[in-house]
């Protein structure tokens, strides 16, 4: 074999053997995780836990019931028409603002009527309950505002303590009826059942 042949092959041979080499000492650096040469990994992107409040609300539904203008507007000559109606609308737009900046899944439990007077519910229920409807999976508490408090409101507060919600909220400034003396009597029911009472005011707090 002539000489330059002979030297390439042997540089060949010495070239090859300390790619084995090499490979070996860097998958022994590299990925055993020894020396101090193992590949610096970031900073874990663990689940930050969830501040108390946050959790609450995560797990809390808002349910405004029947806040349309055949309720709540005098305007309209509706035989609906709640009376003290008008008086809440600030109220509950107010605390579905709060719901909002909480993060609170909102629920709007509303009647539509078609031109030929045929009922064409958005939200269809069969009875005065909003609670006898689609459930949302994770939500653990309700809080419930609208109209009117011995109809809607009462049955729907009832039916939720009845199927175990852990708490049961009506703000009492966010509802109304007929009169004052019946929104209050049928508060005072409900309270009787464990349902929460609170203004909007404590409940904001």
């Amino acid at each position: 074999m002539p000489s330059h042949l002979a030297l390439l092959s042997c540089l060949l041979v010495l070239v090859l053997s300390f790619d084995k080499f090499l490979l070996h000492y860097l998958k022994r650096r590299l990925f055993s995780g020894t020396g101090g040469g193992s590949i610096p990994r970031g900073p874990s992107k663990s689940r930050r836990p969830m501040a108390p409040a946050a959790a609450k609300w995560s797990e809390t539904a808002m349910l405004v019931i029947d806040m349309q203008k055949d309720f709540v507007d005098p305007a309209m000559r509706s035989p609906m028409l709640v009376a003290d109606g008008a008086a809440v609308v600030p109220t509950v737009a107010e605390a579905v603002a709060v719901a909002r900046e909480r993060g609170i899944f909102l629920v709007w439990v509303v009647r539509e009527h078609d031109p030929s007077g045929r009922d064409v519910e958005l939200f269809r229920r069969h009875h005065y309950s909003g609670g006898k409807g689609p459930t949302v999976k994770g939500v653990k508490n309700l809080v419930i505002v609208g109209v009117q408090t011995p109809n809607c409101i009462r049955q729907t507060a009832f039916d939720a303590v009845a199927l175990d919600y852990e708490k049961v909220t009506v703000i009492i400034d966010a509802t109304a009826a007929a009169r004052p003396e019946i929104h209050l009597s049928n508060i005072r029911d409900m309270k009787n059942i464990g349902v929460e009472t609170p203004t909007l005011e404590e409940w904001r707090r």
